[in-house]
């Protein structure tokens, strides 16, 4: 019997990861939702690479409809590279980073502290330089995560920024949604998205499309068809894919819509259905659209943790696809776990 792969095991380990998180880190939640408070930001940025600038994406979206402060990703070579300090007297800036290590994340951190920003950093190891500093820190303790393919230190990332928000918003919708998310999470890792494999046949690109924190689960999910797959992935908002990339779909160019039940639905459909009537193979997931193929979701009972479902759902797919492949979605060929920027 084939052993299962790292990445799997740490896949069926992201609703217990979750769990744990909400329940260890509540005083940190809290701490940094009081800063928030006390500050009352005009305006947050982020900071971030790779999966974790995805997250700060979702965190981007989440936070400007539940707080209506904007959130902008900073770029870190502005520090790191170009030596400068950003205006940031009365913002916050968000770190988030797996290992914490990476020189072009701290040097960016270290950059908007003295630009005058609140600082956090939200992390999988506190000991790391980006905790060091920080004003707040917010351990994630997914534990070890062995494979390359970053995906429960990606959940609980986001988990983290809406458990932030929700303490520092006092919005009690949004903390029952999360004390009930793990049994979601674990029914999601269940879902059939094996339709998926059909679409991508022999196909060498796909487009991922999303809207509002889909945008974020899109572009996790492109680049981890790249990483764990090598197939060609490109990831859009359905709104922007409409002004220009939409062009090539056709003869069964292949789109997979992440659509969740909020106010971006009837657009999202919209797109899902023009992309089918051009010639697209179309899969949108927990909506049935004319033309498209739909796949099974999972509920959680609120928008902004919807989308987290879908994630869970998708790794568990691209994991198997992955291998179907023949790859190894623990060793992605050219890449290593940590990635140190300048």
């Amino acid at each position: 019997m084939t052993e299962p792969t790292h990445m799997r095991r740490e896949i069926e380990e992201i609703p217990s990861a979750v769990a744990t998180l909400l329940d260890h880190q509540h005083d940190a939640f809290a701490a940094l939702g009081a800063a928030l408070r006390a500050r009352d930001p005009s305006v947050l940025v982020t900071i971030a690479r790779g999966s974790s600038d995805h997250a700060a994406t979702y965190f981007k979206y989440a936070c400007e409809r539940l707080a209506r402060r904007p959130v902008a990703s900073v770029g870190p070579s502005i520090a790191s590279i170009y030596g400068i300090d950003l205006m940031l007297a009365g913002a916050a800036a968000i770190a988030i980073s797996q290992s914490g290590r990476s020189p072009d994340l701290i040097a960016m951190l270290e950059s908007a502290k003295r630009g005058g920003a609140l600082s956090a950093a939200i992390t999988n190891d506190p000991s790391s330089p980006l905790a060091a500093s920080s004003d707040h820190v917010i351990d994630i303790g997914a534990g070890v995560e062995r494979s390359v393919a970053a995906t429960k230190t990606f959940v609980t990332s986001i988990v983290a920024g809406l458990s932030v928000l929700a303490h520092w918003r006092d919005d009690t919708t949004l903390h029952n949604a999360l004390i009930t998310l793990s049994q979601h999470l674990r029914n999601a890792s269940k879902v059939d998205w094996s339709a998926l494999s059909g679409a991508l046949s022999d196909r060498p690109s796909i487009f991922v499309l999303g809207r509002g924190p889909g945008v974020a689960i899109a572009a996790e999910a492109a680049l981890k068809f790249k990483e764990t797959s090598g197939l060609h992935a490109e990831s859009y908002s359905t709104a922007e894919v409409l002004h220009g990339p939409s062009a090539i779909v056709r003869d069964g160019f292949p789109a997979l819509v992440f659509a969740v039940d909020d106010a971006a639905l009837p657009s999202v459909a919209a797109t899902a259905k023009k992309l089918a009537d051009q010639g697209g193979s179309v899969l949108v997931t927990g909506f049935d659209s004319p033309g498209c193929i739909t796949l099974p979701a999972v509920s959680t009972g609120h928008p902004l943790t919807d989308p987290l479902a879908l994630a869970v759902s998708f790794y568990g797919f691209v994991e198997a696809f992955s291998r179907s492949r023949g790859y190894d979605p623990d060793r992605p060929p050219h890449l290593n776990k940590v990635t140190a920027t300048q």
